[in-house]
Parts: structure tokens; C-alpha cells; sequence
């Protein structure tokens, strides 16, 4: 392993810094999902709007999908500066769906499938691989990324587990954003859903007659 930095508190600890920032993001959506999160954070959301950033994170999902797949091809060329600005790229388009996800969730509410049997059951398939691998790849890819910003290339390539750790991420988020899509395309536009409101929206529409909100 390189030399640890001093002075670079992520180079030095990069699993306790990737554990922690794991924490938190767990911590957001399901405080979210549960309504632990005040639902003054969110936005009020109508239907419509909801609707319009589900197709927005479908776009976002769509787009980091390609650069995910743009990156891997290049770090096989050998093509590292444009591998490791594709790798940013899509941690950033992950941070954009996170937030509009969270907005979505906390401010709106969710939409469950309404459709036959024979596409109900594959539809649940694929939304549960999507779901058990975005939870899982999210302290592997925060790893990776925090390795890949922290290392040269030498250290990267001969000092840390970067290409066997990246392979696994790029992998696993790649699979489970294209797995998102496919389900949102089914639940969205071939067929149809029932809308749920959020335990954040319940809590608010509960408070309401005592607040006077």
C-alpha cells in the first residue's frame, strides 16, 4: 500500500472516510423513506411535479449509464485522464439523481405498478436486484472514487486495490441504473400505477389540523 499522507486525512483513512460517508447517505433515504427527515427539508410536490422529476432521474440514470460504460471502455485503452474525468462525471450525476430522488420521495410520495401478473412479477424482479445493488455499491463505489482521487496513477495501479474494487463498482451501479430505467419505462409508459404518498406527506397531512399548517 502507498505511504499514508498526514495531510490527507481521505488518502490515510480511505474505508473509515468511505464508511462514514456511506452512513450518511443510508441515513438520508431511509430517514426519508420513514420520515425521520422533517418534511420542511422537502419541497410541497403536486403529482405533475413528481411525475416530471421521475422522468428527470430517468434521464439522469440514462445519461450516467452511457458515461459509466464511456469509462470503462477508456481505462481498457489505457485511456486513464479520460477514464478517471467519466468516473467523476458519473459520481456527480449520482449526487443530481440523489437529490432529486430524496426531493421526490420527502416531497411527493411513490408510485406502486398496476399491470398483469406476467409483467408484475419480472417488474418486482428487476426493481429488487436494482434496489440490493444500489445499497450495496454504494460504500464500493465511494471507495473506489475516494482511492481514484486520492492516488496517482502508480499508486492506483501498484499500490491499492482501485482496478479490482472500480471493476466492481462500475459493474454493479451500471446493472443496477440500467435495471432502474427498464423499471421505470414499464411503471411509467408501458403500464400503469397507483400514487402513494410518503410517511413524510402522511406525517405533514396528520400534523396539519394541530399545527394550523
Amino acid at each position: 500500500m502507498a505511504t499514508a499522507s498526514a495531510d490527507n486525512p481521505l488518502k490515510e483513512h480511505p474505508a473509515a472516510a468511505t464508511a462514514v460517508l456511506s452512513v450518511v447517505g443510508y441515513a438520508l433515504v431511509i430517514g426519508t423513506f420513514l420520515g425521520v427527515v422533517p418534511g420542511r427539508v422537502f419541497p410541497d410536490l403536486s403529482l405533475p411535479q413528481v411525475n416530471l422529476l421521475s422522468d428527470a432521474i430517468a434521464v439522469v440514470n440514462t445519461v450516467n449509464v452511457l458515461v459509466i460504460a464511456a469509462g470503462w471502455r477508456w481505462i481498457r485503452r489505457d485511456e486513464v485522464r479520460k477514464h478517471a474525468a467519466a468516473m467523476v462525471t458519473s459520481f456527480g450525476l449520482i449526487l443530481v439523481f440523489l437529490v432529486m430522488y430524496l426531493a421526490k420521495i420527502g416531497g411527493g410520495g411513490t408510485k406502486e405498478f398496476v399491470g398483469p401478473a406476467f409483467a408484475y412479477y419480472p417488474y418486482l424482479a428487476m426493481l429488487a436486484i436494482h434496489i440490493i445493488l444500489s445499497i450495496v455499491s454504494v460504500p464500493v463505489v465511494l471507495y473506489a472514487l475516494i482511492l481514484g482521487i486520492t492516488h496517482s496513477e502508480r499508486e492506483l495501479r501498484t499500490e491499492t486495490p482501485h482496478r479490482k474494487v472500480g471493476r466492481i463498482a462500475a459493474g454493479a451501479w451500471l446493472v443496477s441504473l440500467a435495471l432502474g430505467v427498464v423499471t421505470y419505462l414499464l411503471l411509467n409508459h408501458v403500464y400503469s400505477w397507483e400514487y402513494t404518498v410518503t410517511a413524510v406527506e402522511s406525517a405533514g397531512a396528520l400534523l396539519a389540523p394541530v399545527v394550523g399548517v
